[in-house]
């Protein structure tokens, strides 16, 4: 069994410890030892309001190395709600959504610059769960508001979408007028392959531009994608076919991870034969370096071919019109693995969706019309659909579509330099990139790239521990945001809002709720709300939520139900554990079945690995609690060295033990620290603590279709082993 260590100054305080839970970051440029950052800058919106002046949308660079149009993106006029610079402008906006949410909304509908082909005059209708049908009158077509709005509006000439891809060499510039032909030809081509309103399309593509001209051409006429992952297993992708059922797959004849060729065709065959249902056609989009056989499908009962090569296709067909759908109409259904091994179809509806991802890209993030966001996801991830394709088009700014990696594509300066090249004012990516980043490049961006034209860098997908935030921070000299949300709910719930109000970054803090979502934390085990301030317990949200999040799983609603609305009733459940602090800043923890309960003390593995993280050697880490029959659990942290640390230091397991003594409390019992190369993680990034913890404790090993690479499990599974009857420090190569 695992040692236990009995300390004596372990006691039954129910508060969070303080130390490493509040670190206020506040870097200013003229002082970084005093580590204060405010938001001040020239570029920085100066209201909020529905919608920036045009004014604004024509003070983009004239030093941009790609081509922008200059002209005006029209606009509905709109006052002003709060000045962005008065002290309490987020709290009052905050308070305005929460004490007005349907005028907040309907304003936010009506007056943003999306167009509706029939406007909506009601905000809400209440569903017998508690969930809220948004603008269920209005009527809209995404696509048309994405691209052709823009076109029409005389900005056709600016940059829409850039695909740089250091794996091929290339950068692509699309402007807002060729996507428009592009995406109306291909929706030409869904409709002559029998594709129309509430049809699924499934999407199994690399991070090519079309990728986003598929998922833009089904929201052209109104048929529902589905983007899975490229590269997905063939059971993976099976479950999702014959669960969305799509008339048509689209799909690359292959992905790159860095230097490695990845056919996807033979991957979407064995899927196709594995599934309960088969699709009427494949269309496939051939790239040089491993064209795919294309499958002719022909039966006796099947006249036509199954497969289908996607340049023909345009070459055959004509531009298609938008259909406008009602709000509520699907705009896709996206896959996030569930805990029972069967995938969650997340509905993301048309109206709610291009209301909050629009009223976020101005409001959260700052942006303007005409400026360059810059998202390190996956198409096939929530923020691949959100801030890669839709919430940057919705707002008329430039999106870079990026196929590469953070390091080896070829190396850790790649962002800096899609930043630099790009003039790239907003950036979004995971913290576990800026951690493979720091891990090579520890004290300085490689390369000289000039970052001066970025003004914030927001992260988000887990929790950013405070060594590697304030290391990103002093090498860019700009605020890192980190934020909360999930694939379920499609835009932040917590966030510094930059386009609102400047405010301090706390380290640590997914900032506070953005308005919009009524957060609580509630007491696990009664469903309370634990009104005082550091007190760890559940997230939830009150219901309803605002526009734009899940209220059904796809063909599911009893799962929605018992999964998210039935562990406290009125209340959206996160599965997310953390705590407010005394100002408002909410700090997201942990799963909350990753929270470690050692002797009656619940820890989460956020504030561990915060301590854990801040040693000089360690690159990155995971704490995982462990049963023990004396305390119930223990903490384990599995650490993985910086490159400069080409060994564990004989100190490191008593370093730490003493660190987290110190920050945390000698009640966390934190005494074995376990040496690894690698961590299993998923694809886009997460640490499987749930994994590593089934592991460490002998337990069944659920093993989620998104992992990155299996071949790590057995590897960690064997460190645990020999390491839980050895006397720390243990250190694997």
């Amino acid at each position: 069994m695992w040692r236990a260590v009995w300390s004596s100054s372990c006691n039954l305080a129910g508060r969070l410890p303080q130390p490493a839970a509040q670190r206020l970051l506040t870097i200013n440029s003229n002082q970084l030892a005093s580590n204060h950052f405010d938001y001040q800058s020239e570029h920085a919106p100066r209201i909020y309001r529905g919608q920036h002046s045009s004014a604004h949308s024509n003070n983009h660079s004239n030093h941009s190395k790609h081509t922008h149009a200059k002209g005006n993106l029209a606009s509905t006029p709109v006052q002003p709600l709060v000045q962005a610079h008065s002290k309490s402008a987020l709290d009052r906006v905050i308070h305005d959504a929460a004490q007005h949410p349907d005028a907040f909304w309907l304003r936010a509908a009506n007056h943003s610059g999306l167009h509706w082909s029939k406007p909506p005059t009601i905000a809400k209708v209440l569903n017998p769960n508690g969930t809220a049908a948004w603008f269920p009158d209005g009527e809209l077509n995404t696509c048309y508001n994405a691209i052709d709005v823009h076109v029409e509006q005389h900005r056709g000439a600016q940059v829409a979408l850039i695909h740089d891809s250091p794996v091929t060499k290339s950068v692509t510039n699309v402007s807002y007028t060729e996507l428009q032909e592009r995406v109306a030809t291909f929706a030409g081509v869904l409709a002559r392959h029998g594709v129309g309103m509430g049809d699924r399309v499934l999407i199994y593509m690399p991070m090519v531009p079309e990728a986003a001209i598929s998922m833009l051409a089904c929201a052209r006429l109104g048929a529902i994608h589905s983007v899975v992952f490229g590269g997905f297993a063939s059971h993976e992708l099976a479950t999702r076919i014959s669960d969305c059922q799509p008339s048509v797959i689209i799909t690359g004849s292959c992905g790159i991870e860095g230097a490695k060729i990845i056919p996807y065709k033979p991957l979407l065959d064995r899927a196709i034969d594995l599934a309960t249902h088969k699709p009427n056609s494949v269309i496939v989009f051939q790239r040089p370096m491993s064209r795919a056989s294309l499958v002719s499908g022909k039966t006796p009962k099947r006249l036509k071919c199954r497969d289908y090569d996607w340049t023909a296709e345009v070459e055959a067909s004509q531009p298609h019109a938008c259909v406008p759908v009602p709000s509520q109409h699907p705009l896709y259904i996206l896959y996030t693995s569930g805990t029972t091994g069967a995938p969650k179809g997340i509905v993301r509806e048309s109206g709610p969706h291009a209301v909050a991802i629009k009223w976020s890209m101005t409001n959260i993030y700052g942006l303007r019309p005409g400026e360059t966001m810059f998202a390190g996801s996956d198409i096939g991830w929530v923020v691949g659909s959100s801030y890669v394709c839709y919430g940057p088009l919705l707002n008329g700014n430039t999106t870079v579509l990026f196929e590469g990696k953070p390091v080896g594509t070829p190396d850790p300066s790649t962002y800096w330099r899609i930043v630099d090249q790009h003039n790239v004012n907003v950036m979004f990516t995971s913290p576990t990139a800026l951690r493979a980043i720091k891990r090579e490049q520890s004290d300085k961006l490689v390369g000289g790239y000039d970052t001066s034209r970025l003004r914030s860098l927001f992260v988000a997908g887990e929790h950013c521990d405070t060594d590697t935030l304030k290391w990103i921070q002093q090498m860019l000299q700009k605020p890192v945001i980190d934020h909360w949300w999930q694939t379920e709910t499609g835009w932040p719930m917590a966030s510094l809002c930059p386009g609102i109000q400047h405010m301090p970054v706390r380290a640590g803090s997914a900032g506070k709720p953005v308005p919009g979502y009524t957060i609580h934390i509630l007491d696990q085990k009664t469903g309370q709300v634990l009104p005082e301030p550091n007190t760890l317990g559940a997230i939830a949200v009150k219901l309803p939520m605002p526009p734009g999040v899940v209220t059904t799983l796809w063909n599911n609603q009893k799962r929605f139900d018992s999964t998210y609305l039935s562990s406290y009733p009125g209340y959206y459940d996160t599965g997310d554990a953390g705590y407010f602090d005394e100002d408002g800043y909410l700090y997201v923890m942990a799963r909350t079945d990753d929270v470690i309960n050692v002797a009656g003390h619940r820890l989460s593995t956020s504030a561990l690995e915060d301590v854990i993280c801040s040693h000089p050697a360690v690159a990155e880490c995971a704490v995982v609690g462990v049963k023990d029959r004396l305390k119930g659990q223990l903490p384990i942290g599995l650490v993985i060295l910086k490159q400069s640390s080409a060994s564990a230091s004989q100190s490191l397991s008593h370093d730490l033990q003493r660190m987290v003594a110190d920050q945390v409390g000698a009640f966390a019992c934190y005494k074995n620290t376990i040496v690894v190369e690698k961590l299993p993680k998923t694809r886009s990034g997460k640490i499987l603590r749930k994994t590593i913890r089934q592991m460490a404790n002998h337990e069944k090993v659920d093993i989620p279709a998104t992992i990155e690479d299996a071949a790590v499990l057995p590897v960690i599974q064997q460190i645990l082993h020999d390491a839980s009857d050895v006397k720390p420090p243990s250190s694997h190569h």
